[in-house]
């Protein structure tokens, strides 16, 4: 994970989604009701305000959900509010389910709290990571299965293949999996330094 900055909500959104949205709750108090999705036409702009990436794996993401960051089971009053919605891959918006604010928020995270390590392209926490968040954080990874599950390694190895095989620039890589592009870096900065 790496810190995102919340894009700026869309001129439509009030209009088209929490107006809409907040009637709608009005009229369907009921919490089994779940909520009416307002919200999938802004989800380009979600996309476009993450770089296309997963707000979670931090990986190029060409499809990706809508992502609640506080549930809509446990907050409907935040169904329809753009500061709510982060851009995530469906799987890992599945793994989160309904557990909030148990899971980092890419709006809140410190620069370098995580990085990959080559070649294992393990992603594990940092020294930076403040005490206080350390157990949400190690939470966060299990939950989200961000360490070393099959389906996020699999794509890590693609990136970081394109990147080898010389089909992709380290500055390419640095759009489509930043994290993988800094794990890089640094690596190129110790053999360097061994020189």
């Amino acid at each position: 994970m790496m810190p995102f900055n919340p894009p700026p909500e869309p001129p439509d959104f009030n209009k088209k989604v929490r107006q809409p949205g907040n009637t709608w709750l009005r009229k369907n108090p009921d919490p089994k009701k779940g909520t009416r999705d307002y919200w999938s036409p802004f989800k380009s702009y979600l996309a476009d305000g993450f770089n296309n990436l997963c707000g979670y794996s931090v990986m190029y993401e060409p499809v990706g959900t809508v992502e609640h960051y506080r549930s809509r089971e446990n907050y409907r009053n935040l169904a329809y509010e753009w500061s709510n919605l982060r851009f995530a891959s469906a799987w890992i918006n599945s793994s989160k389910g309904t557990l909030d604010d148990q899971i980092l928020d890419p709006f809140d995270l410190g620069e370098d709290w995580f990085e990959i390590l080559l070649p294992s392209l393990q992603l594990v926490l940092t020294d930076k990571v403040p005490p206080q968040q350390r157990q949400k954080a190690e939470f966060t990874l299990k939950r989200l299965r961000l360490r070393d599950d099959e389906r996020v390694l699999r794509q890590r190895q693609q990136w970081y293949q394109l990147y080898l095989d010389g089909d992709l620039t380290l500055q390419g890589l640095e759009k489509k999996a930043p994290l993988i592009a800094r794990a890089i870096k640094k690596q190129q900065q110790a053999i360097s330094q061994q020189e």
